[in-house]
């Protein structure tokens, strides 16, 4: 059995691999979920050749019973959960005149709902990691849209204050349980998600996914002593709020 474990969720790319892969050279055992199976089993190529443990457990987090599949697995593969990232994430742009219920309810069920749900499945292994060593921790990806409302990311924004709050809600129940629990709110970062923007804000001057992976080792080499509620990334002379 591994000394430590940890499930990701949108882990096919971008920020979720890159924390995969800090989490995997720090010694943690993974579950690796996304959507597509063959992306996730082609980005997951380097991880295994490299010799870490992970199985990957393909899942449309906007459906409840394949997000419960998803921990059932971790658990009967490993027993334990010290790190739990929801980074599962979707932005879809629209007027507010002209937002279609469906994505609406994509990015309600995806960027919020999720981490919700997902929480509840980790909450029991997670306890038990804190009650062992007091340095369970959940990662939960919002975004530098949620700190302040932006044009035409109005529903995006919404979710991801919304996981905020929930990240600071999390931590006041459970963290006399030795379970810590950080939101990440970054700007614009180098994937396939912020292509829509890369004509004016080229991918070499964005945050890169592996600055968020680092803040994670961050994190796991704090003492139980200390908690951080929230890491805000901007790029250089970018005020918080104003992209992302």
């Amino acid at each position: 059995m591994a000394e430590r474990a940890a499930l990701i969720t949108g882990a096919s790319g971008g920020i979720g691999l890159a924390i995969a892969a800090v989490l995997a050279e720090e010694g943690h055992a993974l579950t690796l979920s996304a959507r597509r199976p063959e992306k996730l089993e082609e980005a997951v190529a380097g991880l295994r050749e490299a010799g870490h443990e992970v199985q990957t457990v393909a899942a449309n987090v906007a459906d409840e019973e394949e997000l419960k599949a998803v921990f059932a697995a971790h658990e009967e593969r490993y027993g334990r959960l010290d790190v739990l990232v929801n980074n599962a994430g979707v932005g879809i742009g629209a007027p507010m005149d002209e937002v279609q219920t469906k994505f609406l309810d994509l990015q309600l069920a995806v960027n919020l709902r999720s981490i919700i749900l997902g929480t509840r499945e980790g909450l029991p292994l997670l306890r038990k990691a804190g009650a062992e060593h007091r340095k369970a921790l959940i990662v939960n990806t919002a975004s530098i849209a949620g700190k302040a409302g932006q044009p035409w990311l109005s529903i995006y924004g919404a979710t991801k204050a919304a996981v905020v709050n929930y990240s600071v809600a999390t931590e006041r129940e459970v963290g006399g349980e030795g379970i810590s629990c950080t939101a990440l709110a970054p700007a614009f970062v180098d994937t396939a998600m912020t292509d829509f923007v890369k004509g004016t804000v080229p991918a070499e001057e964005m945050i890169k996914p592996a600055d968020i992976g680092e803040a994670v080792r961050y994190l796991l080499k704090t003492s139980p002593n200390c908690h951080v509620p929230e890491i805000v990334f901007t790029r250089p002379g970018e005020a918080i709020g104003v992209t992302g």
